[in-house]
């Protein structure tokens, strides 16, 4: 393996942009297509998104979660085709080119011609292609963008011809009219979705208006509310609702007559006398509306009774009474329809908390009005006409405000109701609106004539389908859209514009023969003409001759194109041309395994037409499984905007932090779970520094002691394999190894299930947390080879397969990263795949030891327990202790810790022993606390009883509790989790809290002696002359695996105090620190010094409250037995000295790996005009200062 750099100077970006590299030179994704070729098909639908725009977070999260499961997919033996789409049609691209040539009008458009247009479309439609891909592969994600997909393609419009087709056949498609949010900016109608994008706040007029019953005997007349007054000259109908209680009520001052629902009546204006207002009418209170499309409403809570000062009642009258009642008509534009108008319907829609309780219905501009006005006769649904062209003007037919864009006239249309002496009351009121989030108009509901799909024909079969699929978080499945499906109305497919796949229906000139066309072919062999576009301007030409005979005509085609809804819900199908190709392909695999989405599209493509057209035209859904995300905002809770600039680029925060970052950072956060998700650029940096960094320094950890091997002259490193490894006696590496596999067991788990969001946090995190702070950390030793060869390649090798097998678990979440260190490692690895993303994802069969687990984790925690005593008492880690005691009723956990974790315990808090015990009673009393977060709403009234019950439980009850695992109070079984059980320490009465101290977690306690202990002071102070080296070496910038020599030298009166120390603490010290510690008089005087320090460490010891003395880093030396060399070369000394001149050149490291392989000897034959000589380690000469110190003391 070759060296790598520290993490601080790692490039996460630079390091990604050189694998985008190393893929694109193997053809990495294509080989990996094409060596699962013979694999079974794993089936995902990518929705195509518009290339008129570039790709934001929400792409980018999409792209991440797709590319996660389509990548751990392959890796488990899957064939995965993933081929990018495009959305060509509609009206994003039409507005555009709308803005660009200064469109304005439908009559622009055909002036221009529809060819000259279309061409201008299809023009701009792959504008951005370049930049998606680049942005798309620089997040890592895998997907084929040469054979792509595009809406616009024949053989895409092709399909969906068919897919219409096969609905026509199946009776599930009319036309009829839709009442639709419209822009008139862009000529067009918009989705619901897309309605409430941009709502703004506006002031509106506020007017109620009389509608004179036809021979009422009091002249009464009905009062409807209205913040439209420009849909006044539509009205049609009043509509009530038939179980409201009415009033008729007489004005005082001015003798009218209104009826209004008792409960609203409030809201009616009160005229005060002259001296008080001058006869002014005050207006009904000004409120917020709740509905953009309401006609009638204002907030205020009704009040009961009569204003005695204003009106007298006069009867009180149910709605029922009412329904059929005719008016007097506000306008005389359609009293052509006066024989079906004009009068009193009635519909639940009407409530009693908003408005007068009566609605005027204007059915072109209202869906419900269009409903009620439909349902009553008032209109006939093939009928009606739309007194309001496309630009939002009136049309000829009402003659008073022709050619007026309906906002602008609604002063006027107020005047006239004034002069015809219908204003009740005037005002204005502040609601919110909504807007076209492209032309930035507001939006008119409108009746537009439509074709539909009769989705509430199958909704039950839409329900059961739904049923058959997966989803996370289930709850979008079961409330959001199994609402929304229970609610389904019919589907309008198509939109009166240019830019589009044209309606597949020919009709005669009387609409009365029909013919809908499913293929080219179908449509060449009856037309005669050859068609090679499906666009409008090539096919509207085109004409079919009629069933009935010559003398009938011919057929055209009808003006509508496909709402680009219906194109992308006939993706699974028209992708691959389905059914005219790919037959077997998609049969043997439909429905689909897996999409991916937002939260916004419930109603859009993913949840709504792929489920739609699935279900009507095989009675399945479109889709097996399916992960829906939230939005991504920005930082301040606000959606993104490039206006604000309120969110920093994409681009940015992969070329500071990486692409990886980003992708774990997003499926890490609560928009993997259909949440919100405030964008932080921090939050991404978090990624980098709590996972990677500590990732990256423990496989930098791995190959530094695997090259030390080499410098310390040992073989090559090559990991030993999986099996042996599995037997190994250290605990430490059963540990890691069941850690793993517990990993790799619970990654599978839950990206079987689709739960990406659980994968990073908590599981990673805490692994790579365990592996760098536990693994490593207690293994230095063993990893640095201090506790001989053997050991050091086996736990070299446990911690190069944990790593290995850590970057296959994580290959589909983080591509990049792992195929840096999978490169690396794979160099010591025999017959390796050359990509990370080549192999297979690691099997969960291997061998997981619970206990060793369960015993570790409770062993951290006996530590972190441990090190909160210390910090409470300042006792800090450099002080050794004597006696800490576990108490803890599991007998194999406290066998453990005083077994096989012992020397990991010790070490790590600096204490001589660890005591067990298993009784929970002899150091601690227990006291039970019922959880009143879980018990309080389950329980309810039984909560004090039951509290009070629990509070009062004997040391013997919790004990049992803790054995059974469950207890009754007052009737109630309470479980583990109910209850919660704490140990209070029971310190022994002839010691104080200073002496001895506990902590707990309600698991295990732990119980520290904090006495001094003056055996224990040399300890203390080697372990911070350690630590005060260690700080040294890394502030020199040496490496781990720079061999040096070390030395020390008193600065103290008495430097027996140290010496005596160094002495006796000689083992502990060298084993930390690989090397013996010197006393300066060793070091050879032509020494090279790397640095040197001097330190003052202070201790709370009364004969020696502190220490001084120089730490000196220098070179290893070469020490040389002059007698032993001399008598090599029979006494010639001048020989000799030529001798260790030469070896003084050597590089050390290649010394330190010859004498090894000559079993301890070297030949020396290259000294020009000397005799060879056989030099033997030991004898003739040592390669450090150290080795020879060891070797005296030993000998």
């Amino acid at each position: 393996m070759e060296d790598v750099c520290e993490g601080k100077e790692f490039s996460f970006p630079q390091q990604e942009e050189s694998i985008l590299r190393f893929w694109s030179s193997i053809r990495a994704f294509e080989t990996q297509l094409k060596r699962t070729e013979l694999m079974p098909e794993y089936i995902f639908y990518d929705g195509p998104p518009f290339a008129t725009g570039l790709p934001h977070y929400g792409h980018i999260l999409a792209g991440t979660i797709k590319d996660v499961v389509t990548r751990y997919q392959s890796m488990n033996g899957h064939h995965v085709t993933r081929r990018f789409g495009w959305d060509c049609h509609g009206l994003p691209v039409e507005f555009e080119i709308d803005t660009k040539l200064g469109i304005r009008t439908r009559d622009d458009v055909l002036a221009m011609g529809i060819a000259n247009y279309n061409e201008e479309c299809r023009a701009i439609v792959t504008r951005y292609v370049k930049e998606w891909e680049e942005v798309i592969t620089r997040t890592g994600r895998w997907i084929d963008f040469k054979n792509d997909y595009k809406t616009m393609d024949l053989k895409f419009m092709e399909s969906v011809w068919w897919v219409f087709a096969q609905l026509w056949k199946k009776e599930l498609v009319y036309r009829g009219f839709k009442v639709m949010p419209y822009s008139t900016g862009c000529k067009t109608p918009l989705s619901n979705f897309e309605a409430g994008l941009n709502y703004k706040d506006v002031s509106d007029p506020a007017i109620m208006v009389s509608f004179p019953i036809v021979g009422d005997p009091h002249n009464a007349a009905l009062v409807a509310w209205t913040t439209t007054p420009w849909t006044l000259p539509s009205n049609l109908a009043l509509c009530v609702n038939a179980d409201f209680v009415y009033v008729k009520v007489r004005e005082k001052s001015s003798g009218a007559t209104y009826v209004v629902a008792e409960s609203r009546l409030s809201q009616l204006p009160s005229k005060k006398s002259k001296s008080e207002s001058g006869g002014a009418v005050v207006p009904a209170q000004d409120a917020s509306l709740p509905n953009s499309k309401s006609k009638g409403t204002t907030n205020s809570k009704a009040k009961s009774g009569v204003d005695a000062g204003s009106y007298q009642l006069m009867e009180k009258i149910t709605g029922a009474s009412l329904v059929g009642l005719r008016y007097v008509p506000l306008f005389d534009y359609f009293m052509n329809c006066s024989e079906a108008a004009f009068r009193v319907v009635s519909d639940n829609y009407v409530t009693d908390d908003s408005g007068t309780g009566v609605v005027h219905c204007a059915p072109a501009f209202g869906e419900d009005d269009y409903r009620v006005c439909v349902a009553s006769g008032i209109i006939k649904d093939v009928d009606l006409f739309v007194a309001v062209d496309a630009d939002g003007c009136f049309t000829k037919e009402i003659t008073d405000f022709c050619g007026r864009y309906v906002k602008d006239a609604d002063k006027d249309i107020i005047n006239a109701v004034k002069v015809k002496g219908r204003l009740v009351s005037i005002g204005s009121i502040m609601h919110s609106y909504p807007f076209c989030w492209r032309s930035d108009t507001p939006l008119l509901y409108r009746a537009v004539p439509s074709w539909f799909v009769a989705v509430e024909k199958i909704k039950s079969q839409l329900l059961e389908s739904n049923k058959q699929t997966y989803w996370v978080p289930e709850y979008v499945k079961e409330k959001r859209f199994h609402n929304w499906l229970e609610n389904a109305r019919d589907w309008a497919v198509s939109r009166s514009r240019f830019w589009g796949t044209p309606l597949p229906v020919w009709t005669s000139e009387d609409g009365r023969e029909k013919r809908v066309i499913g293929s080219i072919d179908e449509l060449e062999k009856l037309s005669g003409a050859k068609v090679t576009d499906l666009h409008r301007h090539n096919i509207d030409h085109i004409t079919i001759p009629s069933e009935h005979g010559s003398e009938f005509g011919v057929l055209r085609r009808v003006d509508d194109v496909f709402d680009c809804w219906f194109e992308s819900g006939s993706m699974p199908y028209a992708y691959i041309h389905y059914p005219f190709e790919n037959v077997e392909v998609f049969e043997k695999n439909f429905p689909g395994h897996f999409v991916a989405e937002g939260l916004d599209q419930t109603r859009g493509w993913l949840f709504y037409t792929l489920m739609v057209l699935s279900t009507a035209l095989f009675e399945k859904p479109a889709f097996r499984n399916l992960i829906c995300n939230g939005l991504v905002l920005a930082e301040d809770g606000k959606k993104m905007s490039k206006r604000l600039k309120n969110y920093p680029s994409p681009t940015e925060v992969i070329d500071d932090y990486g692409a990886d970052a980003l992708r774990l950072y997003l499926i890490n956060s609560p928009v993997v779970r259909a949440e919100p998700l405030r964008f932080k650029k921090d939050g991404v940096y978090g990624v980098v520094k709590d996972v990677f960094l500590p990732w990256y320094n423990a496989y930098r950890f791995l190959v530094q002691n695997a090259k030390r091997l080499e410098v310390e002259g040992f073989a090559p490193f090559f990991p030993i394999d999986c099996e042996t490894l599995q037997n190994s006696s250290n605990v430490l590496d059963q540990w890691i190894n069941s850690a793993t596999e517990s990993l790799v067991h619970f990654v599978r788990q839950e990206m079987d299930s689709y739960r990406l969001y659980t994968v990073v946090v908590p599981y990673l995190l805490k692994f790579i947390d365990n592996l760098t702070n536990i693994y490593v950390r207690f293994n230095r030793k063993r990893l640095k080879g201090r506790t001989g060869e053997e050991d050091c390649r086996t736990s070299l090798s446990t911690l190069y397969n944990v790593l290995l097998t850590t970057c296959k678990v994580m290959a589909p979440f983080t591509p990049f990263f792992t195929e840096v260190l999978y490169q690396n490692l794979r160099k010591v690895s025999v017959g390796s795949e050359e990509s990370i993303h080549y192999c297979s994802f690691p099997s969960a069969t291997g061998k997981r030891e619970e206990r060793i687990e369960r015993s570790v984790m409770r062993m951290m925690t006996v530590i972190d327990l441990a090190r909160n005593i210390r910090e409470r008492h300042s006792k800090p880690l450099k002080t050794p202790l004597k006696e800490m005691i576990v108490v803890h009723p599991d007998s194999d956990f406290l066998e453990d810790i005083t077994g096989k974790l012992r020397e990991y315990v010790l070490e790590e808090l600096n204490i001589k022993s660890v005591v067990p015990c298993n009784d929970p009673l002899r150091y601690a009393s227990l006291r039970a606390e019922p959880d009143f977060s879980i018990l309080g709403k389950r329980l309810g009234k039984a909560m004090g009883a039951v509290a009070k019950e629990v509070k009062s439980m004997s040391q013997a009850d919790i004990l049992l509790f803790e054995q059974t695992g469950e207890a009754t109070f007052s009737g109630h079984c309470l479980k583990q989790n109910d209850i919660k059980v704490l140990r209070e320490f029971k310190r022994p009465a002839d010691v104080t809290e200073k002496e001895i101290d506990a902590a707990g977690d309600g698991d295990v306690l732990v119980i520290l002696d904090l006495r001094a202990d003056e055996s224990l002071f040399d300890a203390g102070v080697a372990r911070e002359v350690v630590n005060r080296i260690q700080k040294l070496r890394k502030k020199a910038g040496l490496e781990p695996t720079d061999i040096v020599e070390l030395y020390y030298e008193s600065l103290e009166k008495d430097e027996k105090i140290l010496e005596k120390i160094v002495n006796s603490q000689g083992e502990y010290i060298k084993d930390a620190l690989g090397s013996p510690l010197l006393h300066k008089s060793w070091a050879p005087s032509e020494a090279v010094i790397f640095c040197q320090e001097e330190f003052q460490v202070q201790f709370s010891h009364e004969e020696i409250p502190s220490l001084s003395f120089i730490i000196i880093i220098a070179k290893p030396a070469l020490v040389f037995n002059a007698e032993a060399i001399v008598a090599l070369y029979s006494g010639n000394n001048k020989y000799a000295e030529n001798l260790q001149t030469y070896l003084s050149s050597r590089d050390l490291f290649n010394l330190k790996s010859e004498f090894p392989a000559g079993n301890g000897k070297i030949k020396v034959d290259c000294i020009e005009n000397q005799p060879s000589v056989d030099l033997e380690l030991g004898k003739h000469l040592f390669l450090s200062v150290a080795d020879f110190y060891l070797s005296r003391k030993t000998g």
